[in-house]
């Protein structure tokens, strides 16, 4: 009967701990959404400007729904809230976790979660700097003449989050291969021989999660693949150093009988 009490007050302090953890990620979130909300549109400028640029001087952006001019740039500022707040986030889950882990797993897993947060930043801006202008370009290019490119802001929004939230998660592919083979479940050399399945995988991944169009699917799946190489070549010094420890404690088991 004390072991249940103990459990159950156990259990209790782990939602308590789990729920003053979101809570203080909510408070990032709301935080950094009050300082930005009141450069919404100026945000919202910026990300459009790989657009804009393309647009004929007698060409604009459209609101075609009464209350657009307010909610795309609020929408924006919210969704670029949470990705500001992704390194907080990281952490009280990180500080969550981290007493279930050894100590380890505790030198690997901080590494892993900054590379996460930094990759995830650096694949939105690789689609801003990189796809944007290529894929509006294109785009803008290839139209009938007599056609003026007029495009509403927030089916503008919705079409740039996809692909800041597609290649930010595709720069995580490093990440989860090490994982996998850091924790076993696969080796450098496994995946390696899976490499042509992989490829055809990205370009899957890269028609599901783009517009439909061969443009942006290439440019998603060519660096997922990239980054599938990187994946395997640092899992490659992960499995040296695991077969390095292997046979160090072969030596001392033998040295020992």
């Amino acid at each position: 009967m004390q072991d249940s009490d103990n459990n159950t007050m156990t259990m209790v302090a782990h939602l308590v701990e789990l729920r003053d953890r979101l809570l203080r990620m909510l408070i990032a979130t709301l935080l950094l959404f009050i300082g930005m909300f009141p450069f919404a549109n100026e945000i919202y400028t910026f990300i459009s400007e790989p657009l804009r640029v393309y647009l004929p001087e007698s060409s604009t952006m459209i609101a075609t729904e009464v209350a657009s001019p307010f909610l795309t740039p609020f929408k924006l500022t919210l969704v670029l809230s949470v990705f500001a707040a992704m390194p907080v986030i990281l952490y009280q889950t990180w500080a969550f976790i981290a007493p279930g882990l050894y100590r380890k797993e505790r030198r690997i897993v901080i590494p892993l979660f900054i590379s996460s947060v930094l990759l995830f930043y650096a694949g939105m801006a690789f689609a801003y700097f990189v796809v944007f202008p290529l894929i509006f370009g294109f785009f803008t290019s290839v139209g009938p003449e007599n056609v003026t490119v007029m495009t509403d802001i927030s089916r503008y929004l919705d079409f740039v989050l996809k692909l800041f939230f597609a290649f930010g998660i595709a720069f995580e592919i490093p990440i989860a291969t090490l994982v996998l083979i850091w924790t076993g479940v696969t080796s450098s050399k496994k995946l390696a021989a899976k490499r042509p399945y992989v490829i055809v995988m990205c370009f899957v991944v890269g028609m599901l999660l783009t517009p439909p169009d061969v443009i942006s699917q290439t440019l998603l799946a060519g660096p997922m693949w990239l980054l599938f190489e990187a994946g395997i070549f640092f899992g490659r010094l992960i499995d040296a150093k695991s077969d390095d420890a292997n046979t160090q404690d072969d030596e001392e088991s033998a040295a020992a009988n």
